[in-house]
């Protein structure tokens, strides 16, 4: 399964989603800062302890793909691992 870590106002998280989308992937979204927020520290707690415990970093988007087990940071390196293992 593949879970992403992101923020809807993110152009980062929104090249990461259009790539899921060109490849016909299902993910399940994880919003740690609240959608219409201004403020980026306001946050989902529940979320944002989830991504941190997983990732070690507070940065989005994140990628985890529980099948693999493999997590990547970083949209263009998303991306990649995306285009190398499900294109």
């Amino acid at each position: 399964m593949l879970e992403l870590y992101q923020a809807e106002g993110c152009p980062h998280s929104a090249k990461v989603r259009e790539a899921l989308t060109d490849l016909g992937l299902s993910y399940v979204i994880h919003n740690p800062r609240r959608p219409g927020e201004e403020d980026d520290d306001v946050r989902n707690e529940q979320t944002h302890r989830e991504l941190t415990e997983l990732g070690g970093r507070d940065a989005i988007p994140y990628l985890v793909d529980t099948d693999r087990e493999e997590a990547h940071y970083e949209s263009d390196e998303i991306v990649d691992y995306l285009e190398t293992h499900y294109g």
